[in-house]
């Protein structure tokens, strides 16, 4: 079992940064991907960036140049800096855990946007940004 637990979210004005971060406990194996979602009041779940255990990240076009995921794998945390922030970033963000997709061909295809192949999920930090 792994458990996630997400940190850093608050209220910032626009332009202006956060960074999120998430401790990951449990079996997480040595390969495995971890990813940030956000969910917006009355909009789907998306994917904003994932980084795999070998460092290898890819965004969302929405975040791309604003954002950094990165991980520090010693300390089993995930982090998501965020700069220049818009109000429309505004949501709950989500960290969540892929232990298989290392075995997923189309991973960098697509598939790490999709919250449908993740198996664990933390309970959210909420980031609002005001104009």
């Amino acid at each position: 079992q792994v458990r996630l637990v997400e940190s850093g979210g608050g209220s910032v004005q626009a332009g202006g940064s956060l960074r999120l971060s998430c401790a990951a406990s449990g079996s997480t194996g040595s390969r495995n991907c971890m990813g940030w979602f956000r969910q917006a009041v009355g909009k789907e779940r998306e994917g904003v960036a994932t980084i795999d255990s070998d460092g290898t990240t890819t965004y969302a076009y929405s975040v791309k140049g604003r954002f950094t995921i990165s991980r520090d794998n010693a300390k089993n945390a995930l982090y998501l800096q965020m700069n220049s922030l818009k109000p429309e970033d505004t949501a709950m963000y989500f960290c969540a855990a892929d232990l298989t997709c290392f075995r997923n061909p189309a991973w960098y295809r697509g598939s790490w946007a999709s919250q449908w192949e993740y198996n664990y999920w933390g309970q959210g930090t909420q980031v609002t940004v005001s104009s």
